[in-house]
């Protein structure tokens, strides 16, 4: 089993939805914790807000994108490949998955019962490791180092 994968199944086990699982796997490559941001984007799990939706695992590899490309002070401009980025995985994203929608990747799902919640987390990690990896190709391709963003 690889390192990533080992992961998920960790982080998928401690109760992280799709969405913090995508940044926590970010901050943990920096070496860096912020409960603060994965509390944040607990809104975005299970498709926004429960509602299936717009995928966890697309939204958070937004934002990763979003940490390495996008503005977070006054005087930042968010960089010239950002919007090329986020493009670009998301195309990828609907061309792999067949739909940005939480409901249409995984099916219809009640995610008020929680005694099926690995249910879907089994149809969600092959979803989460692809999306994973292939941020980090995007970032890559566009000159970052993942895992720093010192530079």
């Amino acid at each position: 089993m690889n390192d990533t994968v080992f992961k998920l199944f960790k982080l998928s086990s401690s109760g992280y939805c799709c969405t913090q699982i995508m940044l926590k796997l970010a901050l943990d490559a920096e070496g860096k914790e912020n409960a603060d941001l994965l509390r944040a984007v607990s809104g975005l799990c299970r498709g926004i807000g429960g509602r299936q939706k717009s995928c966890g695992v697309l939204t958070g590899g937004l934002g990763i994108l979003g940490l390495y490309g996008a503005k977070g002070e006054d005087t930042e401009f968010p960089k010239q490949n950002y919007s090329k980025m986020t493009e670009e995985y998301m195309e990828w994203f609907v061309e792999e998955f067949g739909s940005e929608e939480c409901r249409d990747i995984i099916g219809v799902y009640n995610f008020a019962d929680d005694t099926g919640r690995d249910g879907y987390m089994v149809k969600c990690g092959d979803i989460l490791l692809k999306s994973y990896e292939k941020v980090i190709e995007i970032l890559m391709d566009n000159g970052y180092e993942y895992g720093s963003r010192e530079g």
